[in-house]
């Protein structure tokens, strides 16, 4: 009785469980990097730092130069993060797909150990 009630949960609420924590575990990735953020941002200066214009024409021209290699890094290092977000939500996504798809086959594993083991 133990073993059916354990199949019966394996099969049906233990399968939607690896699949609500499949999800869970994208939705945690995406707030670990920050993704919104982080694409709403891509071109904003690195860390705030904007340089205010002079009055003379060379102050100003200085300073547009200075905002402009501080947004190319700010988005270089955006970029960057986002590639390596999506990377990890791709790992992510495949080792969820990977769960669900062994999931039904752990119980068949577990009695082909055992019975293995007997034989030899």
């Amino acid at each position: 009785m133990v073993i059916l009630t354990l199949l019966s949960w394996w099969y049906r609420q233990g399968w939607l469980e690896v699949y609500k924590r499949a999800g869970e575990r994208l939705v945690q990735v995406s707030h670990l990097f920050s993704l919104p953020i982080l694409i709403r941002t891509l071109g904003a200066p690195w860390r705030r730092i904007v340089t205010q214009p002079g009055a003379s024409i060379d102050a100003k021209i200085r300073a547009f130069g200075d905002n402009l290699v501080s947004r190319a890094i700010g988005f270089s290092v955006r970029f960057l993060v986002l590639i390596a977000a999506g990377l990890i939500l791709l790992l992510t996504a495949i080792f969820g797909v990977l769960a669900l798809v062994l999931w039904p086959v752990v119980p068949l594993a577990v009695v082909g150990c055992v019975v293995m083991g007997i034989m030899g």
